[in-house]
């Protein structure tokens, strides 16, 4: 006999059951709540008699738009991210990686028999520059460049740090005295990334994404620059093409 908000009661807890076998009721929403307990001998008697059973899962509206139901390691689950992406989607990105990165491969490899001998003219020491960087979800790799620094460059960087002129995590100088006369037209040209195709291929980059911090720099992130990993890092991404240190 009771109302609410303008719904008739027509049985509860006790007598639903005998309700919905004797009444037209083609479906069950079940709201389950800190309160209110809903025993499994209430759900197995709806499915018994065919009534469709919609379960609430939780009151997640912090989790934002994007959420799917699915099946994991046997559980049925809400899953949620920034962005979803389909396993089409996934597979088609990776494909334009691997073409993209085995071409970049073939140009940085016929670029270094012209570089490779300048590099080493002007600075002693390797070609090539490796450092770990941090890339999706935290996973740690190691990128490589054509080196443009002297070979001490890390072990002088903590004297300069005063002289940063970046805000925040990054570490950037206009007139580093690190880099080489040859690094500075590899780096102005970005001559000096192309190395990273290799990193492309193999999967821990993408063409387009995010710029892989350092080690240094993530272990200074909150929770809000940690979102940043939530997709590969990539070659270039949109800070590249709009105007980089500039902006």
């Amino acid at each position: 006999g009771k109302k609410i908000l303008g719904v008739p009661v027509v049985a509860d807890k006790d007598n639903m059951v005998s309700y919905i076998q004797k009444n037209w009721v083609d479906e069950v929403f079940f709201n389950p709540s800190e309160k209110t307990v809903i025993s499994n001998e209430m759900i197995k008697s709806c499915a018994s008699m065919g009534v469709t059973i919609h379960m609430k899962l939780a009151k997640l509206e912090v989790l934002g738009n994007n959420q799917i139901v699915e099946k994991m390691a046997g559980y049925t689950v809400l899953s949620s991210s920034i962005k979803m992406a389909s396993p089409r989607d996934m597979f088609f990105k990776r494909t334009m990686d691997i073409v993209g990165g085995f071409v970049g491969v073939l140009m940085t490899g016929i670029l270094t028999l012209f570089i490779a001998p300048i590099i080493k003219i002007k600075s002693p020491g390797p070609v090539f520059f490796s450092q770990i960087r941090v890339g999706k979800n935290g996973k740690k790799f190691k990128i490589y460049k054509f080196r443009s620094m002297y070979i001490d460059a890390e072990e002088r960087k903590k004297e300069l740090e005063a002289q940063n002129e970046m805000q925040g995590l990054m570490f950037k100088m206009e007139d580093d005295p690190r880099v080489t006369k040859v690094g500075r037209f590899l780096r102005k040209t970005s001559i000096d990334e192309l190395p990273q195709f290799l990193n492309v291929l193999k999967g821990d980059m993408s063409l387009v994404g995010t710029r892989p911090p350092t080690e240094d720099e993530f272990a200074r992130y909150t929770p809000y620059y940690r979102r940043r990993l939530c997709m590969t890092p990539g070659l270039t991404g949109l800070w590249q093409v709009s105007g980089r240190s500039d902006i």
